[in-house]
C-alpha cells in the first residue's frame, strides 16, 4: 500500500500540468496564510488568546477564518461572507425560478452571472458580519476605544480581505483540484496544528490522561465514519435498448449509475456552522443596545448558544438539513431520468420518464437520510465527549478533524480522476 501511494506520487509529480497547479495552488495558500499573520491597524491582539479559550463558537469561527480572527488580520473573516452569500443564492434556486434557471438550465454562461451575483452579494455581507465581529469583540472587552474612522477603516480593509480571499479560493477551484473553499479552510486548519500540539503539551496533565485516550478515540471514530460514508454509494443498474442496424445490433449494454451517500461532502459542515455562528455575533450586538429589551434579548440569546446541548442540537439539525439541501441542489432526479430516456437507457424493471424519477428521488431520500443522520452524529459526538470531559477543545479538534478527511478525500479522488484522464488521452 505505501508503495502504491509512492508510485502514485511520483507520477503525479512526473506530470508537468498536474505538478504546475499543485505547485500554484501551494503558493495561492501561502499567500493566505500570510495575509492572516497581518493584523489590521490600530488592535491589539493580547487580549483576544482569553476569548478563544474560553468560547468554543468563536473558536470555530476563527477555525473558518483560516486563523484570521485569532490575529484581527486583514482576512478577519475569511471566507465566511463568500459562504453565506452562497447559502442565500442556493436557497434562491429554490424558491426563485430565474435563479435555478441561471444556475442549472442556461449553460456556462447562465452559471458565471449566477456566480457574479454571489459576489456581489458578498460585499455587503462582509461590511455587515465585519461591523457584527468588530462589536461582539467591543462586548468582551477585546477593543476598548474605536473611533469612528477607525470603524471604517477597519470594515473597509477586512472587507476587501474576504474578497480577496474570494478571488484566491476561485483560483483554485479552477485547477479542479477541489473545491477553493475548502481547501482555504482545510490549510488554516493544518497551520493551526503546531500550536494546538504545543499548547496541550504545555497543559498536559496525567490525572486527564482518560480524557486525551477519550479524544483520540473519538478523532479514530471521526476518520474512520467520514472515509465510510464519503465512499459508501448504492449503485442503480442501467441497462440501454437495443438498436438495429442493417443486419447488426447495437447499443445493447448493462451499466450502472453510482449513488453516493454522502453526495454533498464537506458542504453541509461549512454551512450549519456558518449559520450557528449567526445568533451569539447578533446576540452579542444586540447585548449592548441602549434599550433594556433588545439588550436583553441579546444575552439571553448568546447565552442560549453557550449551552452545550442545545448547541449540539441545532448543529446536528442544521447537518442534516443542509445534507439534504445541497443533494437536491447538485443531483437533479428529473434531468438524470431525461438523459437516460433520450439515449436509451432504463432501470430493469422501471418504466422510463417520471417513473424513473420517482425512483431514483426516493432511492436518493433514502440513502441520504442514513448518510446525514451518520454525518450528524459525527460532528457532535465531540460536543458530547465535550460534555463529558469539560475539554473545549475536543468540539474544534472533531470538527477540524471532519473537514480535513472530507478535503483530503475530495482532493485524492480529483488529483486520481485527473491521472486516470490523462491516460486516456495518451499522456
Amino acid at each position: 500500500m505505501i508503495k502504491d501511494f509512492f508510485e502514485k506520487l511520483t507520477q503525479i509529480f512526473k506530470t508537468k500540468d498536474l505538478r504546475n497547479k499543485i505547485f500554484f495552488i501551494f503558493a495561492l495558500l501561502i499567500v493566505f496564510r500570510l495575509a492572516a499573520n497581518i493584523p489590521l491597524p490600530g488592535i491589539d491582539v493580547a487580549q483576544i488568546k482569553d476569548l478563544f479559550a474560553e468560547n468554543q463558537l468563536v473558536g470555530l469561527l476563527n477555525m473558518f477564518s483560516g486563523g484570521g480572527l485569532s490575529n484581527i488580520s486583514i482576512v478577519l473573516l475569511g471566507l465566511g461572507p463568500y459562504i453565506t452569500a452562497s447559502i442565500i443564492m442556493q436557497l434562491l434556486t429554490m424558491i426563485v425560478p430565474r435563479m435555478e434557471q441561471l444556475h442549472k438550465e442556461e449553460g456556462e454562461q447562465g452559471r458565471q452571472k449566477f456566480n457574479s451575483i454571489t459576489r456581489m452579494l458578498t460585499v455587503p455581507l462582509a461590511i455587515m458580519q465585519t461591523f457584527a465581529m468588530v462589536t461582539l469583540l467591543k462586548s468582551q472587552g477585546i477593543i476598548t476605544q474605536l473611533s469612528s474612522f477607525d470603524m471604517v477603516l477597519i470594515i473597509i480593509v477586512a472587507t476587501a480581505g474576504t474578497i480577496f480571499l474570494m478571488w484566491l479560493g476561485e483560483l483554485i477551484t479552477e485547477k479542479k483540484i477541489g473545491n477553493g473553499v475548502s481547501i482555504m479552510i482545510f490549510a488554516g486548519i493544518v497551520a493551526s496544528l503546531p500550536t494546538m500540539i504545543s499548547q496541550t503539551s504545555a497543559t498536559f496533565d496525567e490525572r486527564d490522561i482518560y480524557k486525551y485516550i477519550l479524544f483520540a478515540a473519538v478523532g479514530i471514530l471521526t476518520i474512520v465514519g467520514v472515509v465510510f460514508v464519503s465512499e459508501g454509494q448504492r449503485n442503480i443498474p442501467i441497462s440501454y435498448a437495443k438498436r438495429m442496424r442493417g443486419n447488426q445490433s447495437y447499443g445493447q449494454a448493462a451499466s450502472h449509475l453510482p449513488l453516493r451517500v454522502n453526495q454533498a461532502g464537506v458542504i453541509p459542515i461549512i454551512f450549519a456552522v456558518s449559520l450557528i455562528l449567526f445568533p451569539t455575533m447578533v446576540g452579542g450586538m444586540l447585548a449592548q443596545a441602549s434599550n433594556e429589551s433588545l439588550a436583553s434579548f441579546g444575552q439571553t440569546l448568546t447565552d442560549l448558544f453557550q449551552n452545550q446541548w442545545i448547541y449540539g442540537i441545532v448543529y446536528f439539525s442544521l447537518v442534516v438539513l443542509f445534507t439534504y439541501f445541497y443533494t437536491a441542489v447538485v443531483f437533479d432526479p428529473h434531468k438524470i431520468a431525461e438523459n437516460l430516456q433520450k439515449q436509451g437507457g432504463y432501470v430493469p424493471g422501471v418504466r422510463p420518464g417520471s417513473e424513473t424519477e420517482e425512483y431514483l428521488g426516493r432511492i436518493v431520500t433514502r440513502i441520504t437520510l442514513a448518510g446525514a443522520l451518520f454525518l450528524g452524529t459525527i460532528a457532535v459526538m465531540p460536543v458530547v465527549v465535550s460534555g463529558v470531559t469539560g475539554m473545549t477543545a475536543l468540539t474544534i479538534g472533531g470538527t477540524s478533524i471532519l473537514i480535513t478527511v472530507s478535503v483530503v478525500i475530495e482532493i485524492v479522488k480529483q488529483l486520481e480522476a485527473q491521472m486516470v484522464m490523462r491516460d486516456y488521452d495518451g499522456f
